[in-house]
């Protein structure tokens, strides 16, 4: 699944393709996606120009003057550039046609993914209204993170992964995040120290940050918006080395579930 270092990649993919274009078209191939997509979209959009693109957890959104485009990738999906009159395949669903010869288009071939329209302010909107704050931002500090933590019984992996607590920490980042602050995973959030909360934070931050410097990770579907993939993948301490050596200390990674994912981590490097 596109984690926020893979959504943010496609962000800056498209946004320079989008920002300021006039849409002369939208095309819906296929509108049972998640939700459906609204049949009213190209009504709504052609002659409009976009005015801004931005991401929101793993949400993009792209800002018209009457509303916003809410975009999700879903398990498997991926926006692509491509020039005008690009032949559709069998699991491309959705294209917003621009005014510049190019187009915007959704291939979702699990259909988890999400096109939605919003009128008003978008951060009211159900999917946005009650989420935490993102990872990178000021907000989420060492601070926020041991208060957020005291009364959560649930094991730290889980809690850094609800998007209530933070947004954007998936499966793959929370292992690597979790391993270089020293943290085994199943520790209860309320047992992580204010010392520990803070190494933990600036792990989160690290951790994304270089993911989205290498354009994520290419896991099964995700590619970014011109075809290419990512590379954070070969970075991974953790992340499905199962029985490998840990690149630290040599003791062999451990792997367990969690809330029906798997977590890795190094029973002597984490505590």
């Amino acid at each position: 699944m596109p984690e926020l270092p893979e959504v943010e990649t496609t962000l800056r993919g498209i946004a320079p393709h989008l920002q300021d274009q006039i849409v002369s078209d939208v095309v819906i191939r296929n509108a049972n996606l998640r939700w459906p997509i609204p049949k009213d979209l190209p009504k709504l959009l052609r002659g409009r120009t976009v005015r801004s693109l931005q991401r929101r957890a793993k949400y993009l959104l792209v800002a018209f003057d009457h509303g916003t485009l809410i975009l999700h990738l879903g398990m498997s999906g991926s926006l692509r550039i491509l020039p005008h009159g690009t032949s559709a395949e069998k699991h491309d669903h959705f294209d917003l046609v621009l005014g510049n010869g190019e187009l915007m288009r959704l291939r979702d071939p699990r259909r988890f993914g999400a096109v939605l329209w919003h009128e008003g302010d978008v951060a009211e909107h159900v999917l946005l209204a009650h989420l935490g704050p993102e990872p990178l931002s000021v907000e989420f500090d060492s601070k926020y993170l041991y208060d957020a933590t005291r009364k959560r019984n649930a094991a730290i992996k889980l809690a850094i992964m609800d998007s209530q607590l933070v947004v954007g920490v998936g499966n793959i980042y929370a292992n690597e995040a979790l391993f270089r602050a020293g943290i085994r995973p199943q520790l209860a959030a309320n047992k992580v120290s204010r010392p520990r909360c803070k190494r933990l934070v600036q792990a989160i931050k690290e951790v994304l940050r270089e993911a989205i410097k290498q354009g994520g990770s290419s896991l099964r579907d995700f590619i970014h918006s011109d075809g290419s993939s990512g590379y954070f993948q070969q970075h991974y301490f953790v992340y499905g080395r199962k029985d490998e050596a840990c690149k630290q200390c040599r003791t062999p990674i451990k792997h367990i579930k969690q809330g029906q994912r798997s977590s890795f981590y190094c029973p002597q490097c984490q505590k």
